[in-house]
């Protein structure tokens, strides 16, 4: 059986309000933990309405403590939004809080635009090397091994697990040069994916964390009892891109019936682009969708996602994907 994990952004829906996603999200990973995920991720978002995991660490530590055995982690960290040293102190406590259980992955995306940059005292770099020299020094930091000259405190000898996160075929050489897992975001972003996995596997360097390559891939999965109930509780997510591609968004929107045929050609297109690495509809719809995929790319580890309107449904989907991913037979 693949491994299958969760990625929750966390998201703040109309009406509701930050208290109640996150109160929703330590319950979702209770939910996930039962369930037989492999770890929780959530994502550094900034100036995003509708996305609540700005905090990320904050967020982090507050599921790990309504959790006792998932991995909690942050998928991801934008390295470049902050200095490598206050990554470790903030990862470093939550690896002495919560011992065995910390993921670290690091992304070089902004998670905002450059209005929002600049309120947190950023300028984007243009820079190639600025990344994989930061994330050198925070493995520095996390192995305490002087060459940065500083000890942190906490952070030093902490064992957090790292990962390199991407969109394109940047990350993927990263990985393999420094011998880490590889994530790819194929949920949102699927055009690289098939270059990306080829060149983390060609390039591989094994390292004294991985001894071969280990790829995980987003992967979007909305189910429910039928075809149709999962159709029209996805188009929440639907919306919410749109929103975003257009430069308009907000908080989570409430499904609507019929939605992509309210859309014109150019809407259908960016959906069906954008959201290609998906698998919408009924248990027997996901499990094909699924094993396809895993089949296709070979992924060690499937990173779930969703964004959906009504918790409860969102819980239901989780137990429907769990169940699905117990089933597959498919090597990983």
């Amino acid at each position: 059986m693949t491994p299958y994990s969760l990625l929750d952004l966390v998201p703040v829906v109309q009406g509701g309000s930050v208290a109640q996603s996150l109160a929703n999200a330590a319950d979702l990973a209770k939910h996930a933990e039962r369930l037989g995920f492999t770890r929780y991720w959530t994502a550094e978002h900034h100036g995003m309405p509708g996305i609540a995991s700005a905090a990320t660490a904050v967020v982090l530590g507050h599921v790990a403590a309504a959790t006792e055995t998932i991995r909690v982690g942050a998928g991801g960290i934008m390295l470049p939004n902050h200095a490598p040293l206050l990554i470790a102190e903030q990862f470093g406590t939550l690896d002495a809080l919560f011992p065995g259980r910390i993921d670290l992955g690091l992304g070089r995306a902004p998670g905002s635009d450059q209005r929002v940059a600049q309120a947190m005292r950023r300028t984007l770099q243009s820079d190639p090397n600025a990344f994989p020299r930061d994330v050198l020094e925070l493995q520095s930091y996390f192995a305490d091994d002087g060459q940065t000259g500083i000890s942190a405190t906490p952070g030093a000898g902490a064992k957090v697990d790292l990962w390199i996160l991407g969109s394109s075929t940047f990350g993927a050489q990263l990985a393999a040069m420094l011998g880490l897992p590889y994530a790819f975001a194929s949920h949102f972003a699927p055009d690289s994916l098939m270059d990306a996995i080829h060149i983390y596997r060609r390039d591989f360097k094994p390292s004294a964390v991985l001894d071969k390559p280990y790829l995980m891939a987003g992967f979007n999965v909305i189910t429910a009892d039928t075809d149709e109930e999962a159709e029209y509780l996805a188009s929440s997510q639907q919306q919410a891109f749109v929103a975003l591609r257009t430069g308009t968004p907000g908080r989570l929107p409430p499904p609507v019936r019929g939605y992509r045929e309210t859309l014109g050609v150019q809407g259908n297109a960016l959906l069906s682009h954008v959201l290609q690495c998906s698998a919408i509809g009924a248990p027997a719809t996901v499990a094909r969708g699924v094993g396809d995929f895993i089949e296709r790319t070979g992924v060690d580890e499937l990173m779930l996602t969703s964004m959906m309107f009504d918790h409860d449904a969102r819980k239901r989907s989780l137990e429907i994907a769990a169940a699905v991913m117990q089933d597959l037979k498919v090597a990983a």
